[in-house]
């Protein structure tokens, strides 16, 4: 999966001459939380944020009436408050890559450049969206778990079991068990008609399945 492939490409965009004031009102209206910065010719000078704009409202919020905070903030632009070096990526970067950056730098959103022009944007929503898909999650689905050992072939061995069940695995999901050397967690996701069959089926090749939460695992290992 690729951020091309996944970015927002109908991209709300603001000059640095545009008010605090009208980038706020293109924010609600727009129900977004971030507005690149550009010079009218896709080329990106910077990006505001929701949260640059909440702290421009706070900093003379204190010692200002609401007509002179009105008459301040009519008068700054954008210019003045938003982020300069910017984050990007490019759409051929993975998005695995791109989350990485994200949860790296603590932000929520990254401008996609190609050819120095900004033609799209990826935020922590868009991946979280990512995510969930590549779980196949869905009402209709349910999840099982199983703990294996880091060896080659368990993945077909899990897959051969259910192909013999005639039981379609809608997504799976592999990582590390957490204070255990060499042992993984198997996620599985398949039709909650099946989900019954597939814990049998699994069950006689020997596998110990997860269903709900327990907080011992310690039965469950192989």
């Amino acid at each position: 999966m690729y951020v091309g492939w996944h970015m927002k490409t109908n991209l709300v965009t603001i000059s640095p001459e545009t008010p605090v004031l009208k980038a706020r009102e293109i924010m609600d209206t727009k129900k977004i939380s971030h507005l690149p910065v550009t010079d009218g010719k896709a080329r990106l000078l910077g990006i505001v944020t929701d949260r640059d704009l909440k702290e421009a409202w706070a900093s003379p919020a204190s010692t200002l009436s609401v007509y002179e905070l009105t008459y301040v903030l009519q008068k700054l632009k954008v210019e003045a408050i938003m982020t300069k070096k910017v984050l990007t990526v490019t759409p051929d970067m993975t998005i695995e890559r791109a989350a990485s950056i994200l949860h790296a730098h603590r932000i929520s959103a990254l401008p996609v450049v190609q050819n120095d022009k900004v033609v799209g944007i990826i935020t922590s929503t868009d991946l979280m969206e990512v995510l969930l898909q590549a779980l196949g999650m869905s009402e209709d689905s349910g999840r099982l778990s199983i703990i294996v050992r880091d060896r080659i072939g368990i993945l077909a061995e899990v897959g051969r079991t259910m192909q013999e069940a005639g039981i379609n695995i809608r997504s799976v999901m592999t990582f590390p068990l957490q204070g255990f050397q060499d042992l993984w967690q198997l996620i599985l996701r398949v039709s909650l008609a099946s989900m019954e069959k597939a814990a049998q089926v699994l069950g006689e090749r020997g596998f110990k399945v997860i269903t709900k939460y327990v907080e011992d695992l310690t039965p469950y290992l192989p």
